[in-house]
């Protein structure tokens, strides 16, 4: 059972669409902690390769799958490497694909990994600590309107230009360093009136976090990827996290259906959405959509 704070999501819902119970291979392109390649397997998934960028997250994932041996293969590296893992390990074809987009509960919770502005600490945000910039990096080098464009288009801050300027005013007394000084600089400058639903960081700590990641680039490339790989009557799922990822998978899913060959169908008309009771249970669910695609036989 998992706890609260590590529950993977929908995971009744993603068993029922990708139907592990005909047995395959399945890629599970975003592992985590294996919550979701547990019951792939549980449900009759013959083997499962699971993937992550963060490698703490394999290491906890290696111990939790360690019961099914030989049937998990666990991979570093991104899921829009999904053609290269499969080619390395000479399989042509699978029989499912999951991807789990977004931050991992793993992820804020972990002290650190500077995500989340519940604890003070350095201002980092990689999926994959080993590469790539940190948010730091960015706060202190971005110009202030490729900033602003930034906390703009990921995090959808309609305050997103007042927001880059106090960044930069602030950067130029002393570097900002760590995620309590990022978000007390950002709800000095953000607005506010009475009761606010979310903190005034959350937005330019999404946009942050989704830059770093680079979470929107090479989506629909990965879907096409995936799509390309599926068996007949294979078929991908992709839960999103937020509107941005969401319509990406939207419109990509569209496209496959509609090219020529007719060789995808769209099974999810709407996307499935987790129940009430699962959002008690989890309230960081609530945002989540699944959509699934199947490769016609």
């Amino acid at each position: 059972m998992e706890s609260a704070g590590h529950r993977p999501v929908m995971v009744d819902e993603v068993v029922a669409l990708l139907r592990p119970e005909r047995g395959g291979l399945f890629v599970d392109c975003t592992v985590g902690l294996g919550g979701h390649t547990r019951a792939l397997l549980d449900r009759g998934a013959t083997r499962v390769i699971g993937v992550d960028r963060d490698p703490s997250a394999l290491a906890e994932a290696a111990e939790r799958l360690a019961v099914w041996g030989a049937r998990v293969t666990l991979v570093h590296a991104d899921y829009r490497s999904i053609e290269r893992v499969l080619d390395e390990r000479g399989m042509e074809e699978v029989t499912g694909v999951l991807a789990d987009l977004g931050v991992s509960s793993v992820q804020l919770d972990a002290p650190g990994r500077g995500f989340s502005f519940r604890r003070d600490e350095p201002l980092d945000m990689r999926m994959d600590p080993t590469a790539g910039v940190t948010a730091a990096d960015i706060v202190a080098r971005l110009p202030e309107g490729e900033l602003a464009d930034v906390i703009f288009q990921f995090g959808e801050e309609r305050y997103s230009r007042r927001i880059a300027r106090a960044i930069v005013r602030a950067r130029e007394r002393r570097p900002v360093t760590t995620t309590g000084e990022l978000a007390a600089v950002v709800r000095r400058a953000a607005p506010t009136k009475g009761w606010q639903r979310i903190d005034p960081a959350t937005r330019t700590f999404q946009a942050l976090r989704i830059k770093v990641n680079e979470e929107l680039e090479g989506l629909d490339g990965f879907l096409g990827a995936a799509a390309r790989r599926l068996e007949p009557e294979g078929r991908l799922a992709v839960i999103a996290f937020h509107s941005l990822e969401d319509r990406i998978v939207k419109h990509a899913f569209r496209a496959l259906a509609a090219a020529d060959d007719g060789e995808v169908a769209i099974v999810t008309k709407r996307p499935v959405q987790p129940s009430e009771a699962e959002i008690e249970l989890n309230p960081r669910a609530r945002s989540a959509k699944l959509r699934v695609i199947e490769r016609r036989g």
